[in-house]
């Protein structure tokens, strides 16, 4: 008995098998004897893909790894019960994609395709990410496949390719972004190396806090000026935003001079030392600074003495003729928003709760509605949106073509009874 196992053993060592002996050993009842079978490089096709279908897994496993087995075999693999059948096969056949579209015509390249195509639709995550980990920076990867781990709901498959694959296209990304997707798929594309000016703005449409964040700390990423503007008037809540935008390549004169009415000193002093501001900018960010600094300490000092609200503030403020739009953007740049509040409340004549309910609502036509009602310019009803009501963007009513307010008095006034009645 050990004489016929050392002869087998011997003969799978063989160096030149015949293809009787191949036969032979591929129907051998000793496993150990079939897997180092299935670990050779000379086999011929058929007996590869008999031992494919071997009733033991380390057998198929051997097989998966075996860079001869003909790509008829992978696909059987590809659908192997075995999830470690199907993790080895990945790795291996992930590393042939590049030649996979060069000619679709080609029926093994096609064969190889459909692989794919099935392992990254495995039940099993570990096999999609590893195959999303092994394809993110193949240039010739087949685009269908890529799409599909783009689309995948788990970020750990979806992620490696959203940011690093160059097959996916602009239109690609605006399909992932306006559609379902993994959370954190997002932060992924906002990584990605040079995100185009299309991109960023739909990145910034989404109003996705955490991948403005990532957007912003890309130094590749290109982000038009006015867009950077906006963010940078929206950013006075949202300190994850502060850092990545002081440092940002291009910084306009606007955006600096918005951001000084909020940065922390430590940050504060990183935007001073940026050699793209000139020297009246940087001085004048100082100023401003210990301006708010300094209003801030007396407001707080003079509420604390008078303990009134912002409300009763606001009336004694109009009753004196000092309440006007100034003073409402002078609470804003401020980002005191009780006083922006109570102050919309008593110009437009209506309740504090109602300028709650606007806001609470985000609605642009609510606030353009205040705004008119307040005796206010289309222009702030636009500013009051982005930054007290915080509307996104891309559902901001704006002004019409001529400065005016984009509804007609009877449609501002029912759109404010909406919210008083």
């Amino acid at each position: 008995m050990n004489n016929m196992k050392n002869t087998d053993t011997q003969l799978v060592e063989k160096s030149d098998l015949s293809y009787e002996e191949m036969q032979q050993l591929a129907s051998h009842g000793n496993i150990e004897i079939r897997c180092q079978l299935a670990e050779r490089r000379d086999l011929r096709p058929e007996i590869l893909y008999f031992l494919a279908e071997d009733s033991e897994k380390e057998v198929r496993r051997r097989i998966a790894l075996n860079p001869t087995t003909p790509r008829q075999a992978d696909l059987l693999l590809a659908r192997d019960q075995d999830e470690n059948v199907r993790l080895d096969l990945t790795e291996k056949i992930a590393k042939l994609a590049p030649d996979v579209s060069a000619e679709e015509r080609n029926k093994i390249k096609s064969l190889t395709y459909d692989a794919l195509m099935v392992l990254s639709r495995d039940q099993a995550t570990v096999v999609r990410q590893i195959l999303a980990e092994t394809l993110k920076d193949v240039a010739d990867a087949p685009a269908d496949v890529i799409m599909q781990l783009a689309k995948d709901m788990e970020v750990v498959v979806a992620g490696p390719v959203l940011q690093f694959s160059p097959v996916l296209s602009d239109d690609d990304l605006l399909q992932i972004i306006s559609s379902s997707h993994a959370k954190g798929a997002l932060n992924a594309i906002s990584k990605r190396g040079g995100v185009s000016e299309v991109i960023s703005d739909a990145l910034i449409a989404t109003n996705e806090e955490s991948a403005i964040a990532d957007l912003l700390a890309n130094d590749s990423a290109q982000i038009r000026e006015d867009a950077l503007d906006l963010l940078a008037e929206r950013a006075q809540d949202i300190q994850t935003w502060h850092a990545p935008l002081v440092r940002r390549p291009q910084l306009s004169t606007k955006a600096a001079k918005r951001m000084a009415h909020y940065l922390a000193k430590n940050l504060l002093s990183v935007l001073a030392e940026r050699k793209d501001l000139p020297a009246e900018v940087i001085s004048l960010i100082q100023v401003e600074v210990s301006k708010r600094i300094d209003g801030e300490e007396a407001a707080e000092e003079e509420e604390a003495e008078a303990e009134i609200s912002p409300y009763d503030i606001a009336r004694e403020m109009i009753s004196k003729g000092e309440l006007n739009e100034e003073q409402i953007m002078d609470w804003m740049d401020e980002a005191n928003w009780p006083y922006v509040s109570a102050g919309l409340a008593v110009l437009a004549e209506v309740k504090t709760s109602t300028v709650k309910k606007i806001v609470s609502a985000q609605s642009g036509k609510g606030m353009m509605a205040l705004a008119w009602k307040a005796d206010l310019s289309p222009n702030l009803g636009e500013s009051l949106q982005f930054k007290l009501a915080k509307i996104p963007v891309k559902n901001i009513l704006k002004a019409d073509k001529d400065g005016d307010f984009p509804l007609s008095e009877d449609e501002l006034a029912w759109h404010l009874e909406l919210f008083t009645s």
